[in-house]
């Protein structure tokens, strides 16, 4: 038997066990080690249309694989790993199927990436989120690239937004401007390696308030992570001619209410991007190079989820990043 942080009905979640599951031909079984804490277990826990109940979230994992489907390669067992959570089908570990909220779950043995031994777990369940900035930011990283460094726009103090300050900062962006409304997440922003804070909660308009805090009047890379049509809104506004607006945000029924001229005139580029699918190998090797551990803000042990789960919704907390550890 295994035990299972099991949501088994809107906003509820249980501990349970669970029948040990077997790994069928090219699977393989993780042992879990640690599982971050994400806002989208939050919505899926509060129940959305997406999935049902029962269902057992956790889809920013750390583990190690502890038994072998046939077919399966023999060095893996044992290997500290973390991997794509989207299985052939389109169904995703952590949220139609058993993730990190579980001491066990299957995956596909294609999907990992190998982690050294002695790597933190707690830190490595941020290299999921890593990822999906990283296929984001490949995205657009021309518009970084070429010629002079270009000053950057980012719109959100969460770990995505955190993180993408990491990678534009590593990869010599110029003037990294971002916006949030969380004092201890702006502070944590600078020393991650932004050079402006906005808080907008501070500002009686938002574009104005940016401009004014930043002395630039439009910027030629905009990231929108913060989930906000508002924010959305102020980006295109915002954006230089030939602009590339990357949205990494979820605006879950959200619809567009904006000037559609205003990508014409301004020949903006508004660039989606949505899981980390082709990121995951460059994710475990810039892992080992970024600061991760500054996100990682509170850890408690699985079985005390009901207090992570609580920290992560408190705004006044000062929680980042929230981690269950199962060792």
């Amino acid at each position: 038997m295994m035990d299972a942080i099991v949501n088994t009905a809107p906003g509820e979640l249980e501990m349970q066990q669970h029948p040990m599951p077997t790994p069928g031909p090219g699977e393989v079984r993780i042992r879990t080690l640690a599982c971050g804490i994400c806002a989208t277990d939050l919505e899926m826990i509060a129940g959305w249309d997406r999935t049902g109940f029962p269902g057992i979230p956790g889809h920013e994992w750390s583990g190690r694989v502890d038994e072998l489907g046939s077919g399966v390669d023999s060095s893996l067992k044992g290997r500290t790993v973390v991997g794509d959570n989207i299985m052939p089908d389109g169904s995703e570990v952590g949220f139609e199927l058993p993730g990190g909220y579980a001491s066990h779950f299957i995956t596909r043995a294609e999907n990992l990436v190998i982690l050294p031994n002695s790597v933190n777990t707690g830190h490595s369940t941020l290299i999921e989120p890593l990822a999906v900035c990283l296929r984001g930011f490949n995205k657009v990283k021309e518009a970084l690239l070429s010629g002079t460094p270009a000053d950057v726009l980012i719109f959100g103090d969460g770990p995505i937004g955190l993180l993408q300050i990491m990678l534009v900062r590593q990869a010599g962006a110029g003037k990294i401007t971002v916006v949030g409304g969380r004092e201890s997440r702006l502070t944590l922003a600078k020393s991650v390696g932004a050079d402006i804070i906005v808080n907008y909660r501070e500002t009686e308009n938002l574009t104005d308030g940016i401009r004014k805090a930043a002395g630039t009047e439009n910027w030629p890379l905009i990231f929108e992570s913060s989930g906000n049509p508002t924010a959305l809104n102020a980006g295109m506004e915002l954006g230089s001619v030939n602009a590339r607006i990357l949205i990494l945000g979820d605006y879950t029924s959200e619809q567009a209410d904006f000037k559609w001229n205003r990508i014409l005139h301004n020949e903006l580029h508004l660039i989606g991007s949505n899981t980390g699918t082709g990121a995951w190998a460059e994710a475990g090797r810039l892992s080992t190079e970024l600061q991760l551990a500054q996100l990682v803000t509170h850890r408690f042990p699985a079985a005390d989820f009901q207090s992570a789960i609580q920290i992560v919704k408190d705004r006044t907390s000062g929680a980042v990043k929230v981690v269950l550890e199962w060792e």
